[in-house]
């Protein structure tokens, strides 16, 4: 069971998390759980701002979070429970101050201080969390995932060694599982070989859960959240959205690449590669079903399942006749995006032209000069990308002339179809998107 940072936001929370896991003891649950939300992007500020010389600050800036861990030890822990994470609360504060004027020093490699000093949310959290869960009745022992999950030296986005984190998870938990006690661990952060503290990266903690669930051949693996599952689009857009039962991994991570922020699909791997079911679920409505996501799934009567989008995205094209019977233009044009670290979310092409998208324009200037080496570019700024996904969607006549016959009066600037067998890739203008989203969801559901 993974719960994110809005999980274990505040007092209210934690108890919410604790009286969850309490009423699934039968289970055999093992807990994962991120940061108090905000503790991430402040330790990571916190850092930033001790790479500029200034550690003081630094440090002041996580006073009021700090702050924050007391006050849910105040609300929910016994006297006895309330020295015991006292303790670890001045322990960290002792070690982060050192870390930051270490920062500010230089005295050791800035990825690994970045590693060291962002872990503390999740140690911190884990701790406080394991004792709310023993005050609640729960048989809890909180474990340091630093000593369980083993990855290479990327510090800040490191890569598990599973042949070797695999029997330190069984050898470690299985035990406390046989004892009738909970294991709660922090999620998102690991060691290397010789123990020097490693991070996960993007969407961490789902990673620790799938890494876990994985070597202990979990049945189930729950991610925790906000949301009620992976909804038919945003319900900010069109209200009545409604949570899908079931999701297959690769509709499941065109969602996610097109910006249905539930899940990051990299980080569930392990489990599908172990087939082992990943449910998406809501800790304010933990009744709730939320969404199983397979390895695969059965089609749904209408085809389409969801309908994702992602604004801010930008279109390049570019016009070049050398492109006419050339087997080289293409390895060219990619190797510009591969220098500059670029991403690019959506492509087509025709004999004499590429179109694609991008959401990331850091490197924009220094893309375009290298790309008119090649040809004409145009930019088209402030447009959206639509993502609708579904299980056979390429084998299915009539769905894409459904889609664009809603959508008939609205300009759709470049399209992807047939490159996934789960969606229909389109870009229009990001001041249309919403009323695209929301007369496919009429049409559709």
């Amino acid at each position: 069971m993974k719960f994110g940072g809005t999980s274990v936001e505040d007092a209210s929370a934690f108890l919410r998390v604790a009286e969850i896991v309490f009423d699934r003891i039968h289970l055999r649950p093992v807990v994962v759980v991120s940061a108090m939300s905000k503790m991430t992007e402040a330790l990571l500020s916190a850092f930033e701002t001790a790479r500029k010389g200034d550690s003081v600050s630094a440090f002041d800036s996580l006073l009021t979070h700090f702050d924050r861990h007391v006050s849910v030890a105040e609300s929910l822990l016994t006297n006895e429970q309330k020295t015991v994470f006292a303790k670890e609360l001045m322990q960290s504060r002792e070690e982060l101050e050192e870390l930051l004027e270490r920062t500010a020093r230089r005295s050791l490699p800035v990825q690994l201080l970045k590693a060291m000093i962002v872990a503390y949310g999740e140690q911190l959290s884990s701790v406080l969390l394991a004792l709310v869960c023993q005050a609640k009745g729960v048989n809890a022992v909180h474990k340091d995932a630093r000593r369980l999950i083993i990855t290479d030296d990327e510090h800040t986005a490191a890569a598990p060694i599973s042949e070797e984190t695999n029997p330190l998870v069984q050898a470690e938990l299985n035990p406390h599982l046989a004892n009738g006690e909970v294991p709660v661990l922090g999620g998102f952060i690991a060691a290397t070989r010789t123990g020097e503290t490693t991070v996960l990266g993007r969407g961490g903690s789902d990673f620790s859960a799938a890494i876990i669930g994985a070597a202990l051949h979990a049945r189930e693996i729950q991610i925790w959240t906000d949301v009620t599952g992976v909804l038919t689009c945003d319900p900010r857009i069109v209200p009545s959205a409604r949570t899908l039962p079931v999701l297959s991994y690769e509709e499941a991570a065109e969602l996610s690449y097109f910006g249905a922020k539930v899940l990051h699909p990299k980080t569930i791997l392990p489990a599908v590669a172990q087939k082992i079911p990943v449910r998406v679920c809501n800790s304010r409505e933990p009744a709730a079903a939320g969404t199983t996501i397979l390895a695969e799934t059965e089609q749904t009567p209408n085809r389409i399942k969801s309908i994702a989008h992602k604004k801010g995205v930008t279109i390049l094209r570019i016009n070049s006749a050398r492109m006419l019977g050339s087997y080289g233009f293409m390895s060219a044009l990619f190797q510009i995006f591969e220098r500059h670290r670029t991403v690019i979310d959506v492509i087509a092409t025709s004999e004499v032209s590429v179109s694609l998208t991008l959401d990331n324009t850091a490197a924009l200037d220094a893309i375009v000069g290298e790309l008119k080496r090649l040809g004409e570019v145009e930019i088209e700024p402030n447009m959206a990308v639509v993502c609708v996904v579904g299980e056979g969607l390429r084998d299915s006549p009539g769905v894409a002339a459904k889609v664009f016959n809603t959508i008939s009066d609205i300009n759709v600037s470049l399209v992807s179809h047939g490159a996934s067998s789960v969606n229909l890739t389109f870009v229009v203008k990001e001041t249309d998107v919403s009323e695209t989203i929301k007369r496919l969801h009429s049409a559709f559901f």
